[in-house]
């Protein structure tokens, strides 16, 4: 079969439909799977093992007569777009899979899954599963084997970034920031990290904005000789390919820590307890995946910043996961 996976939305997300795509491939070699995303996300679904062809949205809605050249068997909306959606339509896609919650699905989708996300106490990546059930599989796979279908291979780490790899200590990303779009621990608390495990070398990472606003809010977060700033320093093929080099990576529930669950580091992600982005949903899913979050129901800060939720949360919890990373 040739089937089309559509996750036109962000790098998280689409860190966690992959294991959809690996296990349909798994169930047979001849299935092709191709991946509809944005550009941007292409260097992660690049690394895939699971996915055979990427499609760029923006392509596709330029030129929407290559959807119909492909002759797909089906095409799974993981993520709704209604400009995709329709362009599916016109290219006679036998099987177009979508939830039953959008109502442009009723004019575009003719097979439609009822379920929700919001309300859901499963995982962001086995609800995605859900979606499967018209081609016949039907089935909420255990959060253990999708860290085994979480399968990348990283690009190869350009030389320029080698050199910032020390062989004697420890390696740990930091991803402060979320581009606004979660919650997020504080800075004060990155740096308080930092300052207290002189020992391990830290990298920063994120856009470049993200840089100017930490260093607007404590820069001496970068005056100390264990800290390594690449905010807006790296294109993604080569944070994905650092990444896989580290040794673990701290962020809130935003794209970079799934990215780093998914390589197989020790990817520790720092989560509200509220839903619907409390850990349940989006903890990263990896063999060494961990999440830390506060042992309370919380909705106090749920329209509100900063979130208190988050900053409860100690430095010592941190620091206790990462120092296992050196016993592994």
């Amino acid at each position: 079969m040739k089937i089309i996976i559509s996750r036109t939305d962000n790098l998280g997300d689409v860190a966690l439909t992959l294991p959809l795509a690996f296990f349909l491939k798994q169930q047979s070699p001849q299935n092709t799977i191709y991946f509809i995303g944005k550009a941007y996300t292409r260097p992660l679904i690049a690394c895939a093992e699971g996915v055979d062809f990427f499609l760029d949205k923006d392509d596709l809605l330029q030129h929407p007569e290559k959807l119909a050249e492909l002759q797909a068997d089906a095409i799974i909306f993981v993520f709704p777009d209604k400009d995709i959606a329709r362009i599916a339509q016109k290219a006679k896609i036998p099987l177009r899979i979508g939830t039953s919650r959008r109502w442009w699905h009723w004019w575009y989708i003719n097979k439609r899954v009822d379920f929700s996300r919001k309300q859901s106490d499963l995982h962001e990546a086995q609800l995605n599963f859900k979606l499967l059930k018209p081609l016949g599989y039907d089935f909420i796979p255990a959060l253990p084997a999708l860290a085994q279908w979480q399968c990348l291979k990283p690009p190869v780490l350009p030389e320029k970034w080698q050199n910032y790899l020390p062989t004697d200590r420890l390696k740990v990303i930091l991803h402060p920031k979320s581009k606004g779009s979660g919650r997020e621990w504080g800075v004060e608390k990155f740096y308080t990290l930092i300052l207290q495990n002189p020992e391990i070398q830290f990298f920063i990472t994120g856009i470049a904005q993200e840089s100017e606003a930490i260093r607007r809010e404590k820069p001496a977060i970068f005056d100390l000789s264990n800290v390594v700033d690449l905010a807006g320093k790296m294109d993604l093929s080569e944070l994905i390919a650092f990444i896989a080099h580290a040794d673990a990576l701290v962020a809130s529930g935003t794209g970079p820590v799934h990215i780093a669950a998914a390589l197989g580091i020790k990817a520790i992600g720092i989560y509200p307890p509220m839903k619907p982005i409390h850990p349940a949903r989006w903890l990263p899913v990896g063999r060494q995946g961990h999440y830390l979050v506060l042992n309370k129901n919380c909705n106090a800060c749920a329209k509100s910043l900063p979130c208190h939720c988050m900053e409860a949360i100690e430095v010592s919890a941190v620091q206790k996961l990462l120092l296992q990373v050196s016993s592994l």
